[in-house]
């Protein structure tokens, strides 16, 4: 069997609109961001979690009682799972970014480390998250889907030091459009991604990648073409319907 960790970006804000930067800011979500929350976790409740946790901000939250309603399962809330604290950037445009902080956001801008006044780091918000994701990974059983609501930037870093990629790696990690996921999967090899940014749910990859010779089991006890446990279809993949975006063109914005 094999472990499944869905992350999954809130609905739209206010703020998201309006191209403001929200960090921990507690904004809720807007009228859009509920549709898009509900219709989601139609499509999320059909993978059957095992359970749902979340960033306790309420744009998060609110995105994740969606699928608890349908769900019935009580969702668990991690700190952790915040976006980064962009401190006295909150609440502000890219123009006003640029004005008041010129020389940091520029830095920002170039994917360095910095710190706005008064927040954290990328880098930092990346460890807590990663530790997160592991301490969560540590509590799913075999075959069990976990899916965790959380925010576009910190998903994007935590999932960069959760899988060990270094730093330099991040950016190349596009952003996630409101209330799409990722799915990460235990494979024979440790830990994946299997989904990015994705709006559907996740399908068979027919490939030669996800082959392996008869009789030999991979570390997750999967035996040749098969998925663990079933002996039947490969792992899912990164197969979307036409017309799905593979990434959003979006800034992060939380």
């Amino acid at each position: 069997m094999t472990r499944r960790l869905v992350l999954w970006r809130h609905g739209q804000t206010a703020w998201n609109a309006q191209g403001r930067a929200q960090g921990q800011h507690d904004v809720p979500l807007d009228e859009t961001g509920v549709s898009q929350a509900r219709a989601a976790a139609t499509r999320l409740a059909s993978l059957e979690p095992a359970g749902i946790v979340s960033s306790d901000l309420a744009r998060a939250a609110d995105t994740a009682a969606e699928l608890a309603r349908l769900t019935g399962i009580e969702v668990q809330y991690d700190r952790r799972l915040r976006e980064v604290h962009f401190g006295e950037r909150e609440g502000l445009t890219m123009e006003e970014s640029l004005a008041r902080f010129p020389d940091v956001t520029r830095r920002w801008l170039r994917a360095e480390n910095v710190r706005f006044p008064g927040g954290e780091t990328y880098r930092e918000t990346a460890q807590r998250f990663a530790a997160a994701l592991t301490d969560l990974a540590a509590q799913t059983n075999d075959g069990d889907t976990v899916v965790v609501a959380a925010h576009g930037g910190a998903m994007r870093v935590g999932t960069g030091a959760f899988l060990r990629f270094p730093p330099s790696l991040w950016q190349a990690f596009g952003g996630f459009a409101n209330c799409n996921w990722a799915v990460l999967v235990e494979a024979r090899l440790g830990w994946r991604i299997d989904e990015w940014n994705a709006g559907s749910l996740p399908e068979p990859v027919m490939g030669d990648d996800e082959l392996r010779p008869a009789g030999i089991a991979g570390s997750d006890g999967t035996r040749a073409g098969g998925r663990a446990g079933t002996g039947d279809a490969p792992t899912a993949g990164t197969h979307r319907p036409a017309g799905t975006p593979a990434r959003s063109a979006l800034p992060e914005r939380g």
